[in-house]
């Protein structure tokens, strides 16, 4: 059975993504789980899918659950609709909102499409992750791993770092304060 791999971007910032492979039988319940388990997000809030253009446009929307909102169209329920049957062109586009209050939104694109499954893998399945995922409640991502994890990456910690002539705070000796402050006070004289 052939997979579909789908480049999930964070709209905020494209190099922040997440590659997903389903089959083109799973339903977008089952890619809306996929993603929100990439991203790191809770099941909590509600969700939607639109088709898309190559402009990004709103097309057919793919909800959650009925909720009995008007519409122009009628929308397809995740449950119901399967992956495939959304996809009509090689580089098909969708538009992933989540949790309406804080309107998390991903762009969602056809990236490739393999003739056959990986048999170690349980789709869906995510297998890329690119940049630091967004914090879905503030800066509570950024404890535990999370820190260790973004020290290594743009190395935090003090151990290593050049001696460029800049300390911490308070360092300074006297002598270079008193130097500081009349050199200082002599720039501010010649302002006015």
């Amino acid at each position: 059975m052939p997979v579909l791999k789908f480049r999930v971007y964070w709209e905020e910032d494209e190099s922040v993504y997440r590659d997903i492979v389903v089959k083109p039988t799973q339903n977008f319940l089952q890619f809306h789980q996929a993603i929100l388990l990439a991203y790191e997000f809770d099941s909590k809030h509600k969700a939607t899918f639109f088709r898309s253009n190559d402009n990004w446009q709103r097309g057919r929307e793919i909800i959650l659950e009925a909720d009995g909102q008007p519409r122009k169209a009628e929308p397809l329920l995740m449950q119901e609709t399967a992956v495939g049957a959304m996809v009509r062109d090689p580089n098909q586009k969708f538009i992933y909102l989540y949790d309406y209050a804080k309107n998390w939104t991903f762009l969602v694109e056809l990236i490739a499409v393999a003739k056959d499954e990986n048999t170690k893998l349980s789709y869906p399945a995510c297998v890329r992750k690119e940049g630091l995922a967004p914090s879905q409640y503030g800066t509570k991502g950024l404890i535990g791993d999370k820190l260790v994890e973004m020290e290594e990456k743009y190395d935090l910690n003090r151990e290593g770092m050049p001696d460029d002539g800049f300390g911490e705070e308070g360092e300074e000796s006297g002598e270079r304060e008193e130097d500081g402050a009349e050199e200082n006070g002599a720039e501010e004289e010649n302002l006015f």
